[in-house]
């Protein structure tokens, strides 16, 4: 079983997009918070680089970023907003009570089920390594994952498959012995097109853009994380008895 990180273990979309929000108001006041996070739902999953170009195009902010290029020695507008936005995400990694506040414990539990259960588990995030430890470290997960793959293991973020096929080729595992757990539709994208079963907890920021994407069965979204249980089991059981290749 291959577990995303970002809106599958923790909350860390909804903080993100609160960090991009408040970096898009330091560079212009007008900008309403609610509507950075509304534009953040369109982009959700995707790296970083697609993430602050989209929403710095959405709100205009070329201008106001670009002046901002000097002070943290990047050539793009992009990356002047990408700084800006880290100064306030990083505040909120650095507040282990928000972390542990915004783990879904669902997902978690899941984790430790498929830690004892499963051949091999493994975490495929499109956070950065740095990140990804922290994060890991203060929910006291650091040590559930036989292979972690981040967003600087790979060329190519989410929905490009890469970071499932650098997951499966690591562990040595056949895509169809797999089942992602992921809670977008970028993710969602990449598991399949890697080869991968795939089970999406959606969340408030992706439950509307899984079910217009239509890329799974409707019974494969969760939408009430009390279901994630029995959705997985569903799909394992499936397997057992001959309908599936997850061994």
């Amino acid at each position: 079983m291959v577990f995303d990180l970002d809106g599958t273990l923790v909350q860390t979309e909804k903080l993100k997009a609160l960090s991009y929000a408040r970096a898009a108001i330091e560079l212009d006041g007008s900008i309403a918070e609610s509507a950075v996070v509304e534009a953040f739902r369109e982009v959700v999953g995707r790296s970083r680089h697609e993430v602050a170009r989209h929403l710095v195009e959405t709100f205009g902010l070329e201008e106001r970023a670009a002046a901002e290029r000097e002070r943290f020695g990047v050539q793009q507008p992009w990356q002047a907003y990408v700084q800006i936005r880290l100064g306030f995400y990083e505040e909120m990694l650095a507040d282990e009570s928000c972390l542990l506040r915004n783990q879904w414990p669902h997902n978690v539990a899941l984790l430790r089920y498929a830690r004892s259960t499963c051949r091999q588990v493994g975490l495929a995030s499109m956070s950065h390594c740095d990140q990804v430890r922290r994060v890991l470290r203060v929910l006291g997960l650091h040590e559930m994952f036989d292979f972690v793959a981040s967003r600087d293991d790979v060329e190519h973020g989410k929905p490009d498959p890469e970071i499932y096929e650098l997951m499966t080729t690591t562990l040595g595992r056949e895509p169809a012995e797999c089942l992602a757990i992921e809670d977008s539709v970028a993710g969602v994208r990449a598991a399949l097109a890697a080869g991968l079963h795939c089970v999406a907890a959606a969340t408030p920021f992706t439950g509307e853009a899984l079910a217009e994407a239509d890329l799974l069965p409707p019974e494969r979204i969760v939408t009430d994380p009390d279901r994630v249980w029995q959705v997985v089991e569903h799909v394992l059981n499936e397997a057992r008895t001959g309908r599936g290749d997850i061994t």
